[in-house]
């Protein structure tokens, strides 16, 4: 099983963060958001500490957390922060670290430098959150590309909202890429459901790699 793996998206506001919280628990390791925008209401951190069901400790820190809920190059400079590249050195921990990205990956962090960027860098494995909504099979191909053209590795997708699976089946073909599973979304949302639907979605044997 991968040590560290990074959760990214074809878009914000998919459901990365409850997959991430998800998938921390099923590893019971460790979650770290290293850029959090927008700090009114309840922080993906707190969600992840809220549904993964995670021993206390196990959410790290932010490197960011920026006022307003905007892409954090801006948010950043409304705060007059400056996100610097090297304070993003992703922790070395003893069981698996999930960390997760904020939107998709070609949000900035400052002027100069992206999430897909720092993904570059560190070459950890990543999973592709993707909708399974209208519009995903564009979105999510074009991730895929992106994410090849800088030889960052690809553990797969991850499918999420309600059944397509002609949808599921395109994107899996066109973008040659392992299909990880699918989470629905859980009315209601609880530590409780999320694990029983990871377990019943996920075969935690197909996300394995270096990290």
């Amino acid at each position: 099983m991968t040590k560290r793996i990074v959760i990214t998206g074809t878009d914000t506001g998919i459901g990365k963060t409850v997959f991430s919280a998800g998938l921390a628990g099923l590893l019971d390791g460790f979650y770290w958001k290293p850029v959090q925008s927008g700090l009114d209401g309840e922080t993906d951190s707190e969600a992840v500490a809220r549904l993964a069901g995670l021993p206390s400790g196990r959410v790290l820190p932010e490197a960011y957390r920026l006022k307003s809920p905007l892409s954090p190059h801006r948010s950043a400079e409304i705060d007059d922060v400056s996100i610097e590249a090297a304070d993003l050195s992703f922790p070395v921990l003893p069981t698996p670290l999930v960390i997760e990205g904020a939107g998709g990956l070609m949000v900035p962090l400052n002027r100069r430098t992206r999430f897909i960027d720092i993904f570059e860098q560190w070459q950890l494995p990543v999973i592709l959150c993707a909708r399974t909504a209208l519009g995903t099979i564009n979105h999510t191909l074009l991730s895929i590309e992106a994410l090849r053209a800088r030889a960052i590795p690809l553990a797969g997708i991850a499918f999420i909202g309600d059944e397509m699976t002609d949808t599921q089946r395109t994107i899996v073909e066109f973008g040659d890429v392992p299909q990880l599973g699918r989470l629905p979304h859980l009315d209601p949302l609880t530590d409780k459901t999320l694990r029983q639907a990871m377990i019943a979605g996920f075969d935690l044997a197909l996300i394995a790699g270096g990290g």
